[in-house]
């Protein structure tokens, strides 16, 4: 006999997940300026220090230098600079404080964005790759899986710096974080130049030149440096950790 009983529960986790993986993608694709930060910039810089010779480079081969490192680049500005800038103000605006009032946990939430953000990413990977080869560049065929291993945890470490800033701080304090951090990066992080000499074990420990020297290692058929993986692991457990223990819905 057939019950019409209401029976209210919550949807299985993986509805959940996935529900909530889409709208954060919707949303982060909507976003006109995540796609200027996203897109556009690292275009704009592959191009002007990958076919000129404005920034002197300490090798000859410009696009092999300048592509892993630009890819570097469009993994950090869209795991840790769009997410803690858009994160940190859905957070202002309240929004985040509905969604700890529904079925979705914290941790939910926090692997919903980095699976958004994982998506992006491969988006922005496909693009440099095609702008570089029609530039010029020839990468290793054997050394995408490990550049491919060093993105994915890249992508993790810079994911949790991101939630973990966007969820301790407030809205203006994580933009101009967030910029300043990016900016500076760019700056001394191995991207389009290599360290400056001038204190240059403390950059080789930042998260972006390990993942730049790795990627670059890695595409130019060369072996990855240990270090390059023992700092982004260590970066990872560090800013999941610390998000994981501070984040804040309100």
């Amino acid at each position: 006999m057939t019950s019409f009983a209401p029976a209210p529960a919550r949807a299985p986790m993986a509805r959940i997940l996935l529900a909530q993986s889409l709208m954060e993608l919707r949303l982060t694709l909507r976003r006109g300026e995540s796609l200027l930060l996203t897109l556009v910039i690292p275009v704009l810089v592959l191009l002007g220090v990958g076919l000129t010779s404005v920034v002197r480079l300490p090798v000859g081969d410009r696009l092999g230098f300048v592509v892993p490192g630009v890819m570097a680049l469009a993994v950090m500005s869209t795991a840790f600079t769009g997410q803690a800038i858009a994160t940190g103000f859905e957070r202002s605006y309240g929004v985040l404080k509905r969604l700890g009032a529904s079925a979705l946990p914290r941790w939910a939430l926090m692997v919903a964005k980095t699976t958004a953000v994982v998506a992006v990413i491969a988006i922005q990977v496909v693009v440099l790759a095609i702008v570089g080869l029609v530039a010029g560049w020839h990468p290793s065929i054997a050394g995408i899986p490990a550049a491919f291993a060093l993105a994915i945890l890249g992508t993790a470490a810079f994911s949790g710096l991101g939630l973990w800033m966007a969820g301790t701080l407030r809205a203006e304090a994580t933009l101009a974080g967030a910029n300043l951090l990016y900016l500076l990066m760019l700056a001394v992080g191995g991207v389009v130049t290599a360290v400056p000499s001038f204190g240059s074990v403390f950059f080789g420990l930042l998260p972006l030149d390990a993942l730049s020297t790795g990627m670059r290692a890695a595409l130019t058929g060369g072996s990855v440096p240990p270090l390059s993986w023992l700092v982004l692991a260590a970066w990872t457990v560090l800013s999941i950790a610390s998000a994981a223990r501070f984040f804040r819905w309100e």
